[in-house]
């Protein structure tokens, strides 16, 4: 414990000076995968033991959403009507867990329960990974073999075939109804990643769909483009507070290819994996954009400096958030310091971009592992105080009413302080969760500091944490909409 302590120390005292200063609204998130197969053949009791194990970590850590894998080539992490059970769940897809449970589904609960949130995570596109032999007979690419092209060892929903569109849209569909998810969330891959010698089969496609399109690689972007506006359109039709986010690669263009792509060297976008990301963000087809800046300060193809500088430039139009390689960040030494890792770095460059406005972190089991004390720093510097979600005022920006009836009260469980929830009756103006601030004699009260932030809970009551009851402290209790809008607040003033 003595050394733990003392690295923490050493590496605060060589902090820059602006990174202790916290916003009060921040995305914290951390991807978990499946398609690593962490959890292949675990038993249902065991792979509850082990994401319980996470999820308590990564809330201690500071973490407010979770972005879970449920969709990984065309099967499910979840009681699909359409497609079948993952093989990187029991080990066979098309296989049912036994015991049976829904691992979507006690994932919502269970980040709801920690007050995080739930984002599912799909590739879209990808229908057999690498290491995929068997496919369940109710798998897409069996049933029609047509819709799906090999390339480089997996199988791909061709983007050029309309009905796939339509196909992936009723997928998501069946997921942002049936499940009480905060966002639907969608990784980098599009069109296949290059394969030297590999080319991608879709003449058939072009000559049948081509709509007067002349170039292949501008047909090919137009088809993803219409899937995501589609998809986004599709997703807000049922459920409009549900948050569309995708986490492209992290470089859009290079300067080589476009005046304004970034000074790297390395594969595209646009240009390799035909996204289109900028116009995207920039029409607003998506709530959120996650690059995955996985490269350290200083690589000389891209460099992670020069990178999110670029992104924080040209893709503000949406909340922006940062995806973060933790391994790679707690691997490589400061530039300036080498006694320390670039994470210092990174996260003061954080601090000075102003579209920024949250992380992503690849991935929850390395922070789990608090891989070069990177679990540590978070929790004890970094994302020490609760945040909120940033606001996304283009979906909703009205605030809930005040709680009502703030009241403490003795039970046979303690002192509690109860309220009532406010008068609402949409779904954009329900309180959907709740903010308890605490206050010192002495201290000023206001809401602009997560410091004083005690819990941010789904239930209308919170435990005080009763002592002599010779000491007033002021309480503050706040409601929040779907959208992390925050009320007015309500004042009592109780002896603890």
């Amino acid at each position: 414990m003595k050394c733990l302590l003392a690295v923490i120390a050493i590496a605060i005292s060589m902090l820059p000076a602006n990174v202790s200063a916290q916003q009060k609204r921040e995305f914290r998130g951390a991807w978990i995968q499946c398609v690593n197969g962490q959890f292949i053949g675990m038993s249902t009791d065991a792979m509850k033991r082990t994401l319980t194990y996470q999820l308590d970590e990564l809330q201690k850590d500071g973490v407010n959403a979770i972005i879970f894998q449920v969709r990984a080539e065309c099967d499910a992490l979840y009681a699909s009507r359409y497609e079948p059970w993952s093989r990187f769940l029991t080990g066979v897809q098309g296989k049912a867990p036994s015991p049976y449970w829904d691992p979507l589904a006690w994932m919502v609960e269970q980040c709801h329960r920690r007050g995080m949130e739930l984002h599912a995570w799909i590739n879209p596109y990808r229908a057999k990974t690498k290491t995929t032999t068997d496919l369940a007979s109710n798998h897409i690419a069996v049933r029609q073999p047509g819709r799906v092209f090999a390339y480089d060892g997996q199988f791909i929903l061709n983007p050029g075939i309309p009905e796939n569109r339509e196909y992936i849209c009723k997928i998501v569909n069946d997921i942002v109804r049936r499940y009480d998810i905060d966002g639907l969330h969608m990784d980098d891959y599009f069109y296949p990643y290059p394969a030297p010698g590999a080319t991608i089969p879709d003449d058939a496609q072009y000559r049948m769909y081509s709509n007067g399109i002349a170039d292949r690689a501008d047909w090919r972007r137009y088809n993803v483009n219409l899937f995501v506006k589609q998809l986004y359109d599709s997703i807000k039709s049922v459920k409009p507070w549900v948050k569309f986010g995708v986490s492209p690669f992290g470089i859009y263009r290079n300067k080589r290819s476009s005046a304004i792509g970034s000074n790297t060297n390395g594969l595209q976008n646009y240009d390799d994996l035909y996204a289109d990301v900028l116009l995207w963000v920039n029409n607003g087809w998506v709530d959120y954009c996650v690059p995955q800046l996985y490269w350290q300060i200083g690589h000389q193809a891209a460099d992670y400096k020069t990178l999110i500088e670029w992104w924080n430039q040209y893709a503000g139009g949406r909340p922006l958030y940062i995806g973060e390689d933790v391994e790679r960040t707690a691997k490589y030494p400061d530039v300036d310091n080498p006694r320390i890792n670039q994470m210092p770095a990174k996260y003061d460059l954080h601090s000075k971009m102003h579209n920024v406005r949250g992380t992503v972190l690849w991935y929850a089991k390395a922070v789990v592992d608090n891989v070069g004390n990177y679990g540590t720093m978070l929790r004890n510097v970094y994302w020490k105080y609760p945040a909120l979600q940033p606001q996304m005022p283009f979906i909703d920006k009205k605030s809930p009413n005040k709680v009502r009836k703030l009241k403490p009260v003795w039970t046979a469980d303690g002192y509690i302080l109860f309220w009532t929830a406010p008068k609402g009756k949409d779904w954009d103006d329900v309180a959907h969760k709740y903010v308890v601030y605490r206050f010192a004699p002495g201290e000023k009260v206001r809401t602009d500091d997560p410091s004083k932030i005690v819990a941010i809970t789904e239930s209308t009551y919170y435990k005080l944490p009763y002592d002599n009851g010779k000491v007033k402290y002021t309480y503050l209790v706040t409601a929040l909409d779907r959208m992390q809008n925050e009320s007015k607040a309500r004042k009592k003033k109780i002896k603890l």
